[in-house]
Parts: C-alpha cells; structure tokens; sequence
C-alpha cells in the first residue's frame, strides 16, 4: 500500500538522521495519512479516501465536492 495522498499527492520526503557524533543516515519523512469515509450527497454515496490531514482541513472547510473538482482541475486525480 502506498503512502501517497489521493487528493493531493503528498509523498515521503528524504532526508538524514543525524547521530550524536554526527554521522548521517538516510531517512525518510512520511505524511500524516489517514484513511476516511466521506459521503458525497450529490451521488448519494460513500467513499473511502487516503488523505493528509491538511487534505482533511481543506475538506471540512470546502466540502467534499468542491476538494474533489479543483484537485480534478488540476491534474491530481
């Protein structure tokens, strides 16, 4: 399962961890994903998402509809 974002394609980023004697390592930081059911009244239907928690905040805020025809617009979906 990846952990990509479905509305706004948010991925891993690289970077390094840093030890006490300052040897570094690659690491990765991953975005805060959660797994949410959203209902779309104009289809009258569930759907599940993958979605940042900042996608969450665009959603309550917008609503579903309107996230999921700009994100269409451009090009994320």
């Amino acid at each position: 399962m990846s952990r990509v974002c479905d509305l706004t394609g948010k991925t891993a980023l690289k970077g390094n961890r840093v030890s006490n004697s300052n040897v570094k390592t690659i690491r990765r930081f991953y975005p805060n994903l959660q797994t949410k059911r959203f209902f779309i009244p104009e289809e009258n239907r569930w759907i599940t998402l993958k979605v940042s928690t900042s996608a969450i905040k665009t959603i309550n805020k917008l609503g579903i509809s309107a996230v999921i025809d700009k994100f269409v617009k451009k090009g994320f979906i």
